[in-house]
């Protein structure tokens, strides 16, 4: 699958929940209107349920996709906490 680069607002969001069902297999499962961009991505009140193979995934899908990169466990827990805050991460790395 393909993703947009875009670091416009709401759109990039979009993306990356695309992006986030698709690599963890769980477009199938989870409907993307559903997924709030607020939603908690780990754990047991998440409405996905990521796992750490999962973040491994995803974060090497995000380097090839959005040219960002998630170094280890402290990052992916600060910024892979939700979508939100996901695209906030790569708006910054990118200068926006």
């Amino acid at each position: 699958m393909s993703y947009t680069f875009t670091l416009a607002p709401e759109a990039l969001e979009t993306e990356l929940k695309k992006l986030i069902l698709e690599t963890s297999g769980k477009a199938d499962e989870i409907d993307l209107a559903d997924f709030a961009d607020d939603a908690v991505l780990f754990g047991d009140g998440s409405p996905v349920g990521l796992d750490s193979l999962d973040a491994l995934q995803i974060a090497v899908a995000l380097q090839q996709y959005f040219q960002v990169r998630l170094q280890g466990d402290r990052m992916v827990r600060k910024h892979m906490t939700t979508v939100r805050d996901l695209a906030a991460f790569v708006r910054s790395e990118h200068g926006a």
